[in-house]
């Protein structure tokens, strides 16, 4: 889960522990264009205070002022669209079409909001169910795949560990990457054994390990969560991070490299005993082409690709570096129109 819903329930368990009464409210489902996703949260104490967000900001004001003029009356948990009319559309600030199911949740001693703050913060995955006609709550532990499910009957969410980072090496690349990708919410660990470019490294919110790169991608237990990228140019550190990465479940793997050099890589890690299956999973070059040559232009490239690996979009091969440099070199040869990217 994100820091932002993470401070939504520390403030939460905070608020009742005060004595407060609270609202816990949870994007369930959306319909078209939505400012945030499913499971985004957001908590209105009993005064009105706020924290978290669901939408672009109407509809929080509108959830605000609903609490300040009628108190959080109901008990139990209930569901309310926003957005279905046109008109309702627009006075919601939600795109044209859009429309956001939510489940408001008044939250009580009761509620599980305390141990599940201490479940997260513990690194646990946890699944949280809320009954929605009793209002009861079960905390149990969850998989990592495991989403957002409500049915109208119970409402199930999943909170846990921020999405994970293993950068391997730390140049001048990484140092950009991280400063990005702590921006995006990872939680980012970066590994290189060399003292030259580990004794200045001072990216704030990322951790710095000197072991050697396939004891590191071990030692952490890769998840569907995580995602690992080699950036030293040093197939003695790169390739041992990649063939123990590329038989982990995380959802993005790949290497920094010209395509001759990732051919190449993609044979030396034949001999660590790597099948098709997994060598086809190597992102590899890295990032998508948008002919970025700085270093901060090549972080940005190689982010994109990563966040849409995590939010599981499919990108067309004009995209991929292979594929728009090949298009490229065939259009330069006269052997066809030439590619815009």
């Amino acid at each position: 889960m994100d820091s932002v819903d993470l401070e939504v329930l520390k403030s939460s368990a905070r608020w009742l522990e005060e004595g407060h009464r609270a609202l816990l409210v949870t994007v369930v489902k959306t319909w078209g264009s939505s400012p945030r996703p499913e499971g985004a949260m957001l908590a209105v104490r009993d005064d009105g205070l706020v924290v978290g967000s669901v939408s672009g900001g109407c509809i929080e004001d509108d959830l605000i002022d609903r609490v300040r003029q009628k108190g959080i009356e109901q008990t139990r948990p209930e569901a309310v669209k926003y957005g279905i009319t046109a008109e309702e559309a627009h006075r919601f600030g939600l795109p044209c079409g859009g429309t956001i199911q939510l489940v408001l949740e008044p939250l009580t001693p009761q509620s599980g909001i305390a141990d599940l703050c201490h479940a997260v913060e513990d690194g646990r995955l946890v699944a949280r169910e809320v009954d929605m006609v009793t209002g009861a709550v079960r905390l149990d532990t969850a998989l990592a795949t495991d989403g957002v499910h409500f049915d109208g009957e119970r409402l199930l969410t999943i909170h846990g560990p921020r999405y994970r980072m293993l950068v391997i090496g730390a140049g001048q690349l990484s140092r950009y990457l991280c400063n990005i990708a702590v921006g995006l919410d990872y939680q980012v660990t970066v590994c290189d054994p060399r003292e030259e470019y580990t004794e200045e490294w001072s990216i704030p919110g990322t951790k710095i390990v000197r072991t050697m790169p396939d004891d590191t991608v071990i030692d952490m237990k890769l998840d569907e969560r995580c995602a690992v990228i080699a950036l030293t140019h040093d197939p003695k550190l790169d390739d041992l991070a990649l063939m123990e990465a590329l038989k982990t479940p995380a959802f993005y793997v790949g290497a920094l490299g010209s395509r001759r050099n990732n051919q190449a890589r993609r044979e030396r890690l034949k001999e660590f005993d790597l099948n098709d299956t997994e060598l086809a999973r190597l992102h590899g070059p890295v990032g998508i082409y948008i002919g970025s040559r700085t270093p901060p232009e090549i972080a940005v490239s190689i982010l994109a690709e990563v966040t849409a690996a995590k939010n599981g979009v499919s990108l067309p091969t004009l995209l991929q570096v292979e594929g728009a440099k090949a298009a490229r070199e065939i259009a330069a040869s006269g052997g066809g129109a030439a590619c815009s990217v």
